[in-house]
């Protein structure tokens, strides 16, 4: 995920914020179980980062019910924290490229750890800098970082929905009650056609396409 640079700090209180580049918080690995479809993982995860306590229902939603991955091109998980969403993607794409993308450091140390223990050497975890900017996208995934605020995340969406290939889809999970159709609704108004394919455990999951 992208923060815009000129954004005002955000107050990290005690346990500071996963979309933090830096984790405040000391070091306290755990291992986490990611159990979806044919997926069937153990992964490391780590305070200071996104679902540390266990694999978000969120992310678990979108794994289950968004469609498979184009098999050939690059891939873009946007927000991949350490790595469940990149890693199945990988699995069932194992001829495309998976670009993990984060600006938590730490996050993105256990996404390389947890892609080579899964043997999923398609996956490489960047921060949003790194990617080359020629690089186009036959899908992204996303549980995007609302907390972050409503412009920061519109920003991010910005930034990345454009460098999707020409008919290639964007799948997008957001809780209902933390603004999915208002989100729903604000992509319509950027030019992109936006279709609700799943509605499930609170948490819709978005279909996004350019109108061009």
């Amino acid at each position: 995920m992208s923060i815009p640079k000129n954004r005002p700090p955000l107050s990290r209180g005690a346990k500071g914020h996963y979309f933090d580049p830096l984790p405040a918080v000391p070091s306290k690995p755990r291992t986490v179980f990611l159990h979806a479809g044919e997926v069937d993982l153990e992964l490391q995860a780590d305070r200071g980062v996104f679902g540390s306590r266990g694999v978000d229902l969120g992310t678990l939603q979108l794994i289950k019910e968004a469609p498979k991955p184009p098999t050939q091109g690059d891939i873009l998980d946007l927000g991949a924290g350490y790595g469940p969403i990149a890693i199945a993607l990988a699995r069932q794409a194992p001829e495309a490229r998976i670009w993990a993308v984060d600006v938590n450091e730490r996050a993105l140390e256990l996404t390389r750890a947890n892609a080579g223990a899964a043997k999923t050497p398609n996956v490489t975890a960047s921060l949003p800098d790194e990617v080359p900017a020629d690089v186009r996208f036959a899908a992204i995934y996303s549980n995007p970082p609302v907390r972050v605020g409503k412009a920061p995340l519109h920003e991010l969406l910005l930034r990345w929905l454009p460098r999707l290939d020409e008919g290639a889809r964007a799948y997008l999970v957001v809780q209902r009650n933390l603004g999915s159709d208002s989100l729903a609704a604000w992509l319509a108004t950027q030019g992109y056609n936006v279709k609700r394919l799943r509605s499930k455990k609170g948490y819709r999951i978005l279909e996004i396409r350019s109108q061009s």
